[in-house]
């Protein structure tokens, strides 16, 4: 009887901090439901904020169309602690800078946003210097 007191109250512990760690976890999000591989596009826009913090880092472009019309774009990008280990900083992308950005659209019909795939400067150069901006290749 002593040993039931004891190891149940053990294992209703155990349980709860199992279960404390395993539902954050399951809390991130693939990309698929949210953004269309099969539909890549690519824009260029003026930054208007560089938005730096968990979960993912996000990039604000007024984007002007063939029309003349600007409107106002979302970028995903990746967690700022991944970010920061290949050199990105939260002034890496000043408001007023004209930046390309290519990757999966949005899937919500008539979002204007993007999961930031390939990032360069309006000539095409890098935004960071040695970092990746091409798409990486599938693996097979």
């Amino acid at each position: 009887m002593i040993m039931r007191r004891t190891f149940l109250p053990s294992l209703l512990l155990l349980l709860y901090g199992l279960l404390g760690t395993a539902l954050p976890l399951s809390a991130h999000h693939a990309s698929g439901p949210f953004y269309d591989s099969d539909k890549p596009i690519e824009i260029e826009g003026v930054v208007t904020r560089f938005v730096f913090r968990n979960p993912h880092a996000a990039l604000f472009l007024d984007v002007t169309d063939e029309s003349g019309e600007t409107a106002e774009w979302q970028i995903e990008l990746g967690a700022p602690v991944m970010l920061r280990r290949v050199g990105w900083t939260p002034d890496l992308l000043p408001v007023g800078m004209v930046v390309r950005v290519a990757g999966p659209s949005a899937r919500a019909e008539g979002a204007k946003g993007l999961l930031g795939r390939k990032l360069t400067r309006a000539d095409g150069s890098p935004i960071l210097e040695g970092g990746r901006t091409q798409e990486p290749t599938p693996p097979r």
